[in-house]
């Protein structure tokens, strides 16, 4: 296996919610690999808010958003990444990551 580009060639965005999970993208990976895609930027898919479509609002810095995977869903979706020599951006939207309420844990 070959080392990951640190700059990426060419991106693809997946917006993570219940509706597009971890399974699905990695399921996605060997088509993107054959497209010549370099990196997937990903939206958030930490702990958001019940219900949340576009991974923002957060409630738990430290959870995976349950509605997307699990941990071991995650690992294998960063595993097929990196057996392709793909990368992974995550989306940082520090904005949204602080919600007013009692959501937040």
């Amino acid at each position: 296996m070959g080392r990951i580009k640190a700059i990426p060639d060419a991106t693809y965005r997946l917006q993570f919610n219940s509706q597009f999970t971890f399974h699905q993208a990695t399921a996605l990976i060997p088509y993107l690999h054959r497209l010549g895609i370099s990196h997937c930027y990903v939206s958030l898919y930490l702990k958001a808010r019940p219900g949340n479509t576009h991974g923002y609002d957060i409630v738990d810095h430290n959870a995976l958003s349950l509605e997307i995977g699990s941990e071991a869903d995650y690992e294998r979706f960063v595993d097929e990444l990196h057996r392709h020599r793909m990368g992974l951006i995550a989306a940082i939207e520090p904005n949204h990551m602080g919600i007013m309420g009692s959501d937040n844990d």
